[in-house]
């Protein structure tokens, strides 16, 4: 057998969970179809729909469609998509996001296979409130990735279990893996130009019970992540960013529900405590550019 036989293309597949946007999610589907990366799959898992997901199937034979009839959640739908996959990378897309130039995926798989030391490429989000495209740029390191459209190696992820569980079901989630690979030793990496569309569709979002949850899921991130020596300055960091923002947005009530729902989970939420370590939480912070 030839010593120099040309290494098989990694696998990929680009996972969608959706939840009654069946008005949005074909644009989302076909986008991940006329990816040029091959070899390329592409499933969606329908959270629990009521608004007839189910019967876009027949018009994507070439997706792998699967169901749960109870709402798991975004964060344990996601985690069976991605977990089950017998593939090296799995390719996170919103049901309401959608690629651009058809090359995204190619790109990142390239970066990743020639950067082993990376477990993940966060797009350059494109949205209506930030709708203007850059050029290509080179890959640098960031804090972290958003689960609208990013791409994850896999063998890295499994290593950490996945995404942890949430009370809430909304939000954080992709903040805590990030800074789980950061303190394993992975870089996450950006390219600028390499764009997502986030469309924000407004379907079967409520905004308020998003941001409670979000808030909430924060917090528990903060208090379980977040090693003795930072944890009750960053803590109460957090809590006031969160108050100021809510203030500026007028989404008091859902922030103030979310910080209560949270502190009466503290106890539940101590007994999951699996701090970082402060390297970690530094360098989170600092590529973070006060997203964090």
């Amino acid at each position: 057998m030839a010593a120099n036989l040309e290494q098989a293309a990694a696998s990929v597949l680009v996972g969608i969970v959706t939840h009654n946007r069946a008005a949005v999610l074909p644009k989302a589907v076909a986008s991940a179809l006329k990816q040029s990366y091959r070899p390329l799959a592409v499933a969606v898992h329908d959270d629990g729909s009521s608004d007839g997901t189910g019967a876009l199937a027949g018009s994507f034979p070439q997706v792998r469609w699967q169901r749960s009839d109870t709402r798991q959640g975004l964060i344990q739908a996601r985690n069976r998509l991605m977990l089950a996959a017998d593939v090296d990378y799995f390719v996170s897309l919103d049901d309401d996001a959608w690629f651009i130039d058809g090359d995204e995926v190619a790109v990142a798989v390239d970066l990743l296979d020639r950067m082993p030391g990376a477990a993940a490429v966060a797009f350059d989000i494109l949205s209506r409130s930030h709708p203007r495209p850059a050029p290509r740029g080179q890959a640098h390191a960031v804090g972290m990735f958003v689960g609208c459209g990013h791409v994850l190696r896999l063998s890295a992820v499994r290593r950490l279990g996945g995404y942890a569980d949430f009370a809430g079901g909304y939000g954080g989630e992709e903040k805590d893996l990030s800074l789980r690979l950061i303190d394993a030793g992975f870089e996450i990496l950006q390219v600028d130009g390499l764009h997502v569309w986030h469309e924000e569709s407004a379907l079967a979002r409520d905004l308020g019970q998003q941001h409670r949850s979000g808030v909430n899921n924060d917090l528990t991130m903060a208090l379980r992540r977040f090693p003795a020596a930072v944890l009750v300055p960053l803590l109460a960091w957090k809590l006031v960013r969160h108050l100021i923002f809510a203030l500026r947005h007028g989404l008091l009530r859902p922030a103030l529900a979310g910080m209560r729902d949270w502190s009466a989970a503290i106890p539940a939420i101590w007994r999951t405590r699996a701090p970082v370590g402060l390297a970690a939480v530094r360098r989170f912070y600092s590529l973070s550019r006060g997203r964090a």
